[in-house]
């Protein structure tokens, strides 16, 4: 019930109708998709939320205003929109199999200097239907202001409050699919990918992470850049298991949790009253996890359920990614503590100015991974 206040008037079939019209100013992104959706043919719609039996896949430009707002989605109040004040879509279409696909991610990469030849992945999560996935990564990409290939991976979310366990299951069953789209980016001409995934979406990359490690045919961690956890919708003894099996990563995860987040509270009582990770209280425990945690509880929340607070920081993601990857933040370095403190304070003052985004303290770094993550493996 929380969250119902957020869902009124959600995009359905025919939302994603092709707008025609151009506005000055506007920005437009090409997004590739991969995903285990069905597909639907039905005009302005593409894909539904039933499962498909192979992997799908698709490329789609979607349009932001000049007039955007940071962290916000300007949808359309009818398809297909008006360029010059809502988000839009202005071209997609199915790519035939895995081949074109690859085939367009490396044209994509081919086009970027030699240093943005990276991938960004996103991994919505429960309760999502297509067009929400789509714009909502086109609305974080856009802030990012990142010049990287962004890829979607898009699980067959029924996008109903009631279908969560539908929606579980659908996570889980598309575990296949996301090794699959992973080990293609890394043979792909791309340096390293990037992944962030939200809610219901870190079940997926979790049990993807930890099928990969045993498989017996391990990826190459040199092109394993930043992994974001936004909000993560995972049991905490899961996620304690998950990462036994895995091991501590080179680089620690990012995991962005609020204390305040309504969604995962109900998702919490729904699992019996076990803790979700993306607003577990004890945040030194997740830290000697491997993790670095960024607290968002004092970040005031643009949706009801505080869930999606993600959204509002991506401006901060190139400075956790130069942070992190490209000053080689990882459990090699001898100086953690320094680039540790440095990363907190540059994220807050990034965050504290960020436009549409009112706060006082917005964003928490601990130093407890540092002091763990320097000491014996």
């Amino acid at each position: 019930m929380l969250m119902l206040a957020a869902c009124g008037g959600r995009p359905g079939p025919g939302s994603l109708a092709i707008a025609t019209t151009n506005a000055p100013g506007a920005s437009e992104h090409l997004l590739l998709v991969a995903t285990t959706r069905e597909k639907d043919e039905r005009p302005g719609t593409y894909f539904n939320g039933e499962r498909s039996q192979q992997l799908n896949y698709a490329e789609a430009v979607v349009s932001v205003p000049p007039t955007h707002q940071s962290g916000q989605i300007e949808w359309p109040a009818q398809a297909p929109g008006d360029p010059a004040k809502d988000m839009v879509l202005k071209s997609a279409s199915y790519l035939d199999g895995e081949e074109a696909f690859r085939r367009v991610l490396n044209a994509e990469l081919a086009k970027r200097e030699p240093q943005a030849r990276e991938v960004v992945l996103f991994i919505h999560g429960y309760n999502t239907r297509f067009p929400e996935a789509l714009f909502r990564f086109a609305q974080f990409y856009h802030d990012s202001s990142t010049d990287r290939v962004p890829v979607l991976f898009t699980w067959a979310s029924r996008g109903e409050l009631s279908d969560y366990v539908y929606d579980t299951n659908s996570a889980t069953a598309a575990r296949d699919g996301l090794e699959r789209t992973i080990r293609d980016i890394l043979a792909s001409g791309a340096k390293r990918v990037h992944i962030m995934a939200h809610s219901m979406g870190n079940w997926v990359l979790m049990e993807t992470i930890r099928q990969i490690k045993i498989s017996g045919k391990p990826v190459p961690q040199e092109k394993i850049g930043l992994i974001v956890l936004a909000a993560p919708d995972l049991d905490i003894d899961v996620f304690k298991s998950q990462l036994k099996r895995v091991g501590r990563p080179e680089r620690p995860f990012i995991i962005l949790l609020s204390k305040d987040d309504r969604a995962l509270k109900a998702s919490s009582i729904i699992a019996g009253g076990k803790e979700r990770v993306g607003r577990y209280e004890d945040e030194e425990e997740l830290a000697e996890l491997g993790a670095i945690i960024i607290d968002l509880t004092k970040l005031e929340g643009q949706d009801a359920a505080n869930h999606a607070k993600f959204a509002q920081v991506a401006a901060i993601a190139p400075q956790m990614r130069d942070a992190l990857v490209t000053t080689g933040f990882d459990r090699r370095s001898e100086d953690l503590s320094t680039q540790a403190n440095g990363l907190g304070r540059g994220i807050g003052e990034i965050v504290g100015t960020t436009a549409g985004i009112a706060i006082t303290l917005p964003v928490t770094i601990l130093t407890a991974p540092v002091k763990v993550l320097s000491g014996s493996q």
